[in-house]
Order: C-alpha cells, then structure tokens, then sequence
C-alpha cells in the first residue's frame, strides 16, 4: 500500500456518488419498461442479465425451493445464522415504536409512530450472494412491525442461493422473487402483475440499483443511495499490524472499486501494515480483486496527531470507521461522521457484518454525513397528533386568525375565526 502523509492525499479523501451516464440511461430505460409492460419486462431483463428463464409460476420462490434450500445448507452453518438472527433481532428492538403526546393548558401535542405497511428488501446475489444483507434488511423491518417483507434477489440460471432463502424463512419471510438489479427496483418501486408494490425499499446493490433507488424515490421511499465499500481505521503504536492489515484486506476483497484506508500518527506501523498487507493479500482467493482495490482506492496516512487523524475520518465520512487505539472511547466523542464504528484491536469490522446486532447497510461515498444506518426508522413514520380544547383554541384564535390573514389565505383564517364567534 502506498504510504502519503495529509497533504498529499486529498485525492485518496475525494470519493462522492456520482452518476454515470451510461448507467443512468440504461437505468431509466428499465424503469421505463417494467413500469410499461411489468413482469414481461422483468422476464426479458432476468433472461439477458442472469440467464434465468421465468414464467408467472416460477416467478416467486416455491416451498419446494426453500424445501431444497434448507437441505443444501449445513446443520452447524444454520445454527450459525440462527444465534446472528437472534442478536440483529434483539438489537433492532431495543428502540421500539415510541409514541410522544403530551397535553398543557387544553393543548395535546404529540406524535404516534407507525410502520410503513410494506416493505421491499433487496439482497445482492452478483459477485457472491450475500445472506447477511437478507437479516441486515429484513429484520429492522420486522422489529418495525411490517406487515409484508418481500425479498427481492438475483437468481444466476433460475436458482437462488440456498442461504439466501433460508435466511428469509428463518426471518420469516416467504415472498420472495427471483430478480435483481434496476429491474427488480422498478418492480417493487411500480408493481407488477405478480408483485404488489412496496412502500419502502432497502439494501445494498450495484451502481445499477443504486441508480434505480435514486429515479424511484418520491414513488416510494429508499433507505439510501450505496456505493462501493469502504473502511477508514485510526490506529496507533499499541495496533498490531497483522491485525490492521487483515482488517483493511477484508473490505478491499468486496470490489475493485472497494476503499480501505488506515491513518495513523506511526511512521513505523505505517510502514509493518503495508508489508503484512502484501505478506496476506499473496495468499487470499481474490487476490487481483484486492490487488486493484488497494491500488487505486487504498493507501495509508500518516498524520501529526490522533486528533487529526479523527479530523480526516470526519472528512471521509467513512462506511466503516475502526478505531484500533490504546483508548478508543476516548476518540470517540470526536467522530461526527460515520456509518458505523467498531472500538478496540479486538472489533474488526467483519464481526459488525455478520453478528453483533447493528445494521451492516450503511452510507458510502460520503452520505454518512446525511444518511445513516438502516434501522427501524427507515420502516415507519410519524404522524403527528395535534388536539385543542374550546377554551385552547380561543386563547390562541386571535394569534392564528392573524398569522393565517398575513400569508392572505382568508379561508385559513375563517376556519378559526367562525369558531371564535361562539366567544362573543
């Protein structure tokens, strides 16, 4: 890995969302189509990108494909997912669906939160189906109360990963279609003649279905716009450098487009991380996927301080941000910007991803600056309660009847003011 220190490494910081055009076009041009022509267009899409032939019938996943799912996963790897449903589940319902009212002075105020009625979950099957994001996506919609969770997920010659679906029936899903990128947003966004449309979609996909969230949103609400992964690690002296060098490979491997970045205060870990991440990357599976990655999207920055260290990582706005200090509390009221933080030499990223409980879906590129983690809020809204005794509203007619006359709206101002005459 390249070794730079602050200021020389403005472009290794620099990575927004940014549309392509060639996508984009293509992109509209799917939407376009399933909006038209619904699960025909759908067919013909699955058909060219994933060579899967689909008809009406074989469209939504049978109980005979679950029935073959669950006998092509392990005993031990479903107890596995058993024990990570359980935490991300218990961890998603600590929050609960809190209502606010309060009343003074014949005023009640408040909010009541409800769940959106159906939800659309997206799980990537591309470069590797990724089961995690089926509980990531599936389960803060249950723990919102949801009452329809439909999986959406690519299936490669008309199959659908087996985890995958096992991962839903353990989640407790069962609709579950056999579609992916821009195409299965558009469905969902839309609705077909086979499946019902959605009121919030959520999960991670490729420049393709991150394109086509962007177009849908306002047709339906979106969790937020993903981009490639990314990890940005703060470490100091007391970090092992195998540690932090395995670390950074592990989100390198996602993509060539991946970003991993180490900052640090130490010239000399700089220097161990970087010949331990070629000591690693030699022997993983995808190495020439890692290798671009790190080439062109990684490096490491060496700064004055852990102060700006945390300065540069809120600059970022990194997805993942690994905090591998001697004292990572104490860095921690200064992180603003972050998708997700993991403390300590023994938190490494992975075990976010897979079991704690916290949401893997997270903003990339920047957008954890606006976006944040997908949670519960993003299945439901609130409402807003507003109620007024007579004595209430007479106290504050003159007030309203005033202010609704200023903006010219008459009519606003007679609503109040027609009941204000009963006090004459």
């Amino acid at each position: 890995m390249k070794i730079y220190d602050k200021n020389s490494c403005s472009q290794l910081l620099e990575r927004a969302f940014a549309a392509r055009e060639k996508e984009l076009a293509a992109v509209k041009e799917i939407l376009s189509d399933v909006r038209a022509r619904g699960d025909a267009a759908v067919f013909d899409y699955e058909q060219r990108f994933d060579g899967t032939t689909l008809t009406q019938e074989t469209f939504r996943v049978s109980e005979a494909e679950f029935a073959a799912a669950y006998e092509a996963v392990s005993p031990e790897l479903l107890e596995s997912l058993k024990k990570a449903i359980k935490n991300i589940y218990a961890y998603h319902s600590r929050a609960g669906r809190k209502d606010s009212v309060e009343t003074h002075d014949g005023r009640t105020t408040g909010y009541v939160v409800r769940p959106v009625s159906a939800a659309g979950i997206y799980a990537p099957g591309g470069t590797a189906p990724l089961s995690s994001s089926v509980l990531m996506g599936v389960l803060p919609a249950k723990a919102a109360g949801v009452e329809r969770i439909v999986l959406a997920t690519p299936a490669k010659n008309g199959v659908v990963a087996p985890l995958t679906l096992v991962a839903a029936r353990e989640c407790g899903v069962s609709e579950v279609y056999k579609m992916g990128g821009a195409q299965a947003i558009a469905a969902l966004a839309y609705g077909t003649q086979s499946v019902k449309k959605v009121d919030v979609i959520a999960g991670p996909g490729n420049i393709y279905v991150t394109l086509a969230k962007k177009e849908v949103y306002g047709e339906v609400g979106i969790d937020m716009l993903a981009g490639p992964s990314e990890i940005l690690i703060i470490a100091d002296e007391s970090a092992n450098a195998r540690y932090v060098a395995a670390d950074v490979l592990s989100q390198a491997e996602h993509d060539v487009l991946a970003r991993a970045i180490l900052v640090t205060p130490s010239r000399s870990l700089a220097e161990a991380v970087a010949k331990e991440v070629e000591v690693q990357l030699a022997r993983l599976p995808r190495k020439e996927v890692v290798r671009k990655s790190i080439d062109t999207s990684g490096g490491i920055i060496v700064v004055g301080s852990l102060d700006e260290a945390c300065a540069l990582a809120n600059t970022v706005a990194p997805e993942h941000l690994e905090i591998c200090t001697e004292h990572p509390e104490a860095l921690l009221p200064s992180i603003t910007h972050a998708g997700a933080v993991f403390l300590g030499h023994y938190t490494p990223e992975p075990v976010g991803d897979y079991f704690a409980g916290p949401d893997h879906i997270l903003p990339t590129s920047g957008s954890a600056k606006f976006f944040q983690v997908l949670n519960e809020d993003t299945f439901t809204r609130k409402m807003s309660v507003i109620s007024y005794t007579k004595e209430a509203l007479f106290a504050d007619g003159v007030d309203i009847v005033r202010l609704a006359r200023s903006e010219q709206l008459d009519a606003h101002a007679n609503a109040v003011a027609i009941r204000l005459e009963e006090n004459k």
